[in-house]
């Protein structure tokens, strides 16, 4: 099971951010999960949204340069060693992490949630569900 991610190239610059986020927030869309990363001359803005090709449609009116990907999202329990768990069995199977952010939940969540840049989505998402690791669909995200 993915979930769509749209990363969003920026340049690293003052007000290439907001500018984005302008766009977003002017066709009412909701992020659901954010990381940006940094290099000198450019930055990469990773985003779940409740609406994938609304929110590409939109970024690409405006100008904004972007690439829709899988990736999975995983809810860890919010306890010691829960990311280790999950680790530990992508591991095991030959899966690397590519990259990984975390997002909330509700107010109330129990456990931590995860996005995660794998090799192999499919395997990965395949293995964690065989030792009961609860993926988190788009639809679920959304009403998180």
């Amino acid at each position: 099971m993915s979930v769509k991610q749209i990363s969003v190239f920026l340049e690293n610059k003052p007000g290439a951010l907001e500018s984005m986020t302008q766009v977003l927030a002017e066709n009412n869309i909701d992020m659901r999960a954010f990381s940006l990363a940094e290099a000198s001359d450019f930055g990469i803005a990773r985003i779940i949204v409740d609406d994938v090709y609304k929110t590409s449609t939109v970024l690409k009116d405006a100008g904004f340069v972007h690439k829709v990907s899988s990736v999975i999202a995983v809810a860890i329990p919010d306890v010691p060693g829960g990311l280790h768990k999950i680790l530990g069995i992508l591991s095991k199977v030959g899966i690397n992490v590519e990259y990984m952010y975390a997002f909330l939940g509700g107010k109330k969540a129990e456990n931590a949630y995860m996005i995660f840049r794998v090799n192999d989505h499919k395997k990965a998402s395949a293995e964690l569900t065989a030792k009961q690791i609860k993926l988190v669909d788009p639809e679920e995200l959304s009403n998180l």
